[in-house]
């Protein structure tokens, strides 16, 4: 059954998370994407083009008509997602480890909301805890295409 809404899975310990490989483990709230977020994101990350940040500019030569985030914090919107729809009791820290695939498949318009569908791909055991790959679709409210599609990587400790 495919699920409509936000959901959360909640393991005991990783044992019990490596049984779930293949298997969609949860969809994170929607968040907006506000034109403040942006403008922040922008700031920080110094890419401040246009199309990110000039409402005026982007309404009359955009092809989308409006600003639209960085595909980059779309991406570091993973993390969330992650937190959002995964929990393990028995892990005590959890750390990024990289990321293997990478696509923006569709812009993300300011004010738009977002939302990830998270799926582990891959599991393998470490001493003292994991490394797993997660599947992170990035969706968007209103529209079938995804924004982005990732495999994210994660060391859980215990």
């Amino acid at each position: 059954m495919e699920h409509k809404e936000a959901y959360k899975t909640h393991f005991e310990n990783l044992e019990e998370m490596s049984k779930s490989i293949g298997q969609e483990l949860g969809i994170s709230n929607w968040v907006e994407i506000s034109q403040e977020k942006i403008n922040l994101f922008a700031k920080i990350t110094e890419d401040e083009q246009w199309i990110h940040i000039d409402a005026e500019k982007s309404a009359k030569e955009s092809p989308y008509k409006t600003t639209i985030a960085h595909g980059f914090m779309v991406l570091s919107l993973a993390s969330r997602f992650s937190y959002d729809t995964v929990s393990i009791a028995s892990v005590k820290m959890g750390v990024n480890y990289g990321v293997d695939r990478v696509r923006f498949t569709s812009a993300t318009p300011s004010g738009g909301l977002v939302r990830g569908r998270v799926s582990l791909l891959e599991f393998e055991s470490k001493p003292g805890g994991a490394k797993y790959k997660l599947g992170i679709k990035v969706e968007l409210k209103g529209q079938e295409k995804p924004v982005c599609v990732a495999e994210t990587l994660a060391m859980g400790y215990e």
